[in-house]
């Protein structure tokens, strides 16, 4: 008789407390429903609708010519941190050395490598919800634990000086935070910013700084990195960047992380040890991407404003859905709450999951449930899809919640 093993009891409960994706999940649910013949229109997907410029792919084709294909230093070929060091003190006014840089396989995997340098058994790591989903997730496989602030209970997502304090344990070891905030579209100010650092210097707190929108806002607004702040900000404070949302070039798998010496040399002993070096020709893409032609970067964020404009206007004209404007990245975040509770035929809307079901079944548009961003009032809508798909896929929103009883 054959043995019969158990194979989920020898799944680690370490992995068993993480969860899927939300947005992952969404993503592959529209695309087999599509590839049943159904009509689906998606918002969920978090990447720019764009091809990646031309000059970039370009730089790609020659690299691969001329045989840049083997491996390359761990943390990231000499030029690629050239080019990253000099947009720092450019765009950002903030001075690193090469060895306080790293570069890896996307922004989420620098994310990663950080939380298991920084983060173990017992230590205490707020987010600020909402929150982009897979923060919770990485600081629970260091063996950390996601102290949730919730900062969608006004209209602003604003979080209070005295708010953030009383959050604080003696367990507390960072604040992770996200400017242009996936999936809001909050743009910390100075003011913001400085209170956060005050707390944050005053408790010994690391700082994630996630930045990885920060090309995409609008109405002139230039996000300013905490860690420009001061020497003593810069310190305690980790930047995580890439060229995925700027550059269109989320398949190319670059992101970096700048920070102290120590934690960032740490992070190229994980990496060395789980991936080694990110992928040598999108490096060399990379380099074009940060010292290249920047013309293509103002074209698309041009065009997400128009779509954004647009999207929020309708969705913000819709009975008991309201709306802020996002100052930057490329998402709509409306407040849906105030139709939990209504009813389609003989099923209740009681919160975001059961909105977002309902639209993807009876609207056959895909949008992603506030609750895998910590806010369940709330659904986020990509706007990197194009006008038209926007203007059929609003329409039927509309429809869809005029049904609704």
């Amino acid at each position: 008789m054959a043995i019969q093993i158990d194979h989920d009891q020898s799944i680690s409960k370490k992995i068993k407390g993480i969860s899927e994706s939300a947005t992952i999940a969404i993503s592959e649910k529209t695309n087999s429903m599509k590839a049943k013949g159904i009509d689906i229109l998606s918002f969920s997907f978090g990447e720019p609708d764009f091809d990646t410029p031309e000059n970039i792919k370009e730089a790609a084709i020659r690299s691969m010519r001329a045989g840049f294909t083997k491996y390359t230093t761990v943390s990231g070929i000499p030029e690629l941190k050239k080019a990253i060091r000099e947009k720092l003190e450019r765009e950002n006014n903030l001075l690193y050395s090469d060895s306080e840089i790293i570069v890896s396989c996307g922004a989420k995997h620098a994310l990663y490598n950080l939380s298991q340098v920084l983060f173990e058994e017992g230590d205490e790591v707020i987010v600020l919800a909402p929150y982009w989903v897979t923060y919770p997730d990485q600081i629970k496989l260091a063996g950390g634990k996601p102290v949730i602030v919730d900062t969608s209970k006004n209209e602003d997502f604003n979080l209070s000086q005295d708010e953030l304090e009383r959050s604080l344990t003696p367990r507390t070891k960072a604040l992770i935070l996200n400017s242009p905030c996936n999936p809001s579209g909050k743009v910390l100010n100075k003011e913001d910013l400085k209170k956060i650092a005050e707390v944050c210097l005053t408790n010994n707190l690391y700082i994630v700084s996630d930045e990885i929108y920060e090309k995409l806002s609008y109405e002139g607004i230039n996000p300013i990195s905490i860690a420009s702040l001061g020497n003593e900000i810069k310190e305690r404070t980790i930047v995580i960047n890439g060229v995925s949302k700027a550059y269109a070039m989320t398949g190319w798998r670059i992101g970096y992380a700048a920070g102290p010496q120590k934690i960032i040399s740490t992070m190229n002993k994980i990496q060395g040890q789980i991936t080694s070096n990110p992928n040598s020709i999108a490096q060399m893409a990379a380099v074009e991407a940060i010292n290249g032609p920047q013309e293509s970067v103002i074209l698309m964020r041009d065009e997400f404003k128009k779509r954004r404009d647009y999207i929020v206007k309708e969705l913000s004209s819709m009975k008991n859905i309201s709306c802020r404007l996002p100052e930057g990245a490329f998402y709509a975040f409306p407040d849906v709450s105030k139709l939990f509770g209504m009813r389609y035929q003989n099923k209740v809307i009681e919160n975001s999951i059961d909105f977002c079901s309902f639209l993807l079944d009876e609207a056959r548009v895909a949008v992603v449930p506030g609750k895998a961003f910590g806010s369940d009032h709330f659904i986020r809508l990509s706007f990197a899809t194009n006008m038209k798909n926007i203007e059929i896929g609003i329409g039927r929103i509309k429809e869809a919640i005029n049904q609704l009883r």
